[in-house]
């Protein structure tokens, strides 16, 4: 099941929380669906180069609120904040409401997929080989602190004839454990022979565990005492 099913989906409800976050009517809902799309289409145009993993959406009766996950946040801030206030402009022409941006930095970009799947795509764009550069993805990943790696690309790779596929991956990535927390990314890479699927898949560690992967209790930051084993007489 964990390997027809994109991971992030998967845990979604379980593990991990949704994307977009509002509640709407029935005669609504598509509306505001299509609405979403529009806005992450938006601003992943405009903000190519920002490197934006991800886009969470708020919904109130009066707001829309977009909190931006960026890699670079000066890039969308812009001097003075005024690129953002350009931003919140168009989004709002565009939704006809009222818009609010929230910016968030991703602390540690070697560890999101989808910033490592575009990362791919620009060098695939450049010519670089793809198997130095999945090889090289990898060891910045894992010396990052991953515990597990998985890269995928399909296409026509090196100019070949025929398309197929390759992967590399190190580390152990266990798709089917909820409570292992993979993240997924996607991206395409624009070559002269035809485009280029990359799919990356990142095990983070546990949801349970704090981050530094030293098994301390994910609520209270202190390591767990082992028992003491009773002396035999």
């Amino acid at each position: 099941m964990g390997q027809k099913i994109r991971p992030t989906g998967f845990r979604v409800g379980v593990m991990e929380d949704h994307r977009s976050r509002w509640f709407a009517s029935k005669h609504e809902f598509s509306d505001l669906l299509v609405e979403d799309f529009k806005i992450r289409q938006a601003i992943k145009k405009q903000h190519a180069s920002a490197r934006i993993p991800k886009i969470e959406i708020e919904r109130t009766r009066d707001a829309v609120t977009v909190l931006l996950s960026t890699a670079r946040p000066g890039a969308i801030i812009g001097r003075k904040g005024a690129e953002v206030d350009v931003l919140q402009k168009e989004l709002q022409a565009l939704t006809g409401r009222r818009i609010e941006i929230k910016i968030v930095e991703v602390t540690r970009p070697d560890l999101d997929a989808q910033l490592i799947s575009e990362n791919i795509a620009e060098q695939l764009q450049k010519r670089s080989s793809f198997r130095r550069t999945m090889k090289r993805a990898i060891d910045e990943t894992m010396e990052g602190g991953a515990k597990g790696v998985k890269i995928q690309l399909s296409g026509r790779l090196g100019g070949a004839e025929m398309s197929r596929t390759e992967s590399a991956a190190a580390g152990s990535v266990p798709l089917s454990t909820l409570r292992a927390k993979i993240d997924y990314g996607f991206a395409e890479a624009s070559t002269a022979q035809g485009n280029i699927g990359i799919k990356v898949w990142v095990n983070q560690g546990d949801y349970l565990k704090m981050e530094a992967g030293d098994g301390s209790d994910a609520q209270t930051g202190q390591v767990p005492k082992k028992p003491k084993r009773p002396r035999k007489r």
